[in-house]
């Protein structure tokens, strides 16, 4: 797993290094439409009290990002955007399961989904400078179109995929700040992660706490 994410982010900086080329003549409409790739750590609000598990949880967001500048400087602006979400969640609780286990080693479900960004953009690029300082701040609608769960149980693996449990949509808000390609990123959920499970005599109310990098790479 962490072979993967050395990939991805060597393929980053190799793009950071190609992408920032710059043109003989300037552009005065330029826009900046961007290709965005996020790594992030889901830490996920409202857990249940019993959930102890330590397993690392983290996701993975690319997407492409339509710039609309909105004054003449085109420093403001809005984006809107497509793209596609990989998330995996260690837990200790476990998912469209009809037995009731009462122990069990490991337990982790992911998820797929595809994503719409909508930003409120601020940055001080101009239409000669490629590196700049940018904010983003905004929402994400995602729609939940795979998922599976897996647990470990006496040496023994079991798995439910599609799972009816997970709400199929999903949003939340969104910021991105920082300066070049590099961005600290974050998402909170305000919707929850699943309708009518109930942990511990309660309705479980977890929601995405994602915290990471974003990077633009084009």
């Amino acid at each position: 797993m962490y072979k993967k994410w050395f990939i991805i982010g060597l393929l980053i900086c190799l793009f950071d290094v190609n992408a920032q080329v710059k043109v003989d003549s300037v552009d005065t409409r330029y826009r900046e439409d961007q290709i965005y790739i996020a790594l992030s750590y889901n830490l996920m609000n409202n857990k249940p009290d019993s959930d102890s598990n330590a397993l690392f949880s983290g996701g993975f967001n690319v997407g492409y990002i339509l710039d609309v500048p909105l004054n003449k400087r085109r420093n403001a602006g809005i984006g809107i955007g497509l793209g596609y979400s990989y998330n995996s969640y260690s837990n200790s609780f476990l998912l469209d399961v009809e037995e009731k286990f009462t122990t069990y080693e490991t337990s982790r479900f992911k998820t797929q989904l595809f994503e719409m960004p909508i930003e409120l953009r601020w940055r001080t690029s101009t239409a000669s400078v490629y590196h700049f300082w940018r904010i983003y701040a905004g929402m994400k609608f995602s729609y939940l179109f795979y998922s599976n769960s897996k647990f470990k149980l006496n040496e023994e693996f079991f798995e439910f995929k599609n799972i009816k449990a997970l709400e199929k949509f999903q949003y939340g808000l969104t910021l991105s700040a920082g300066y070049g390609s590099w961005n600290l990123y974050v998402y909170y959920g305000l919707s929850p992660l699943f309708n009518n499970v109930i942990v511990d005599d309660k309705k479980l109310n977890m929601k995405d706490f994602n915290l990471g990098l974003k990077f633009y790479i084009l």
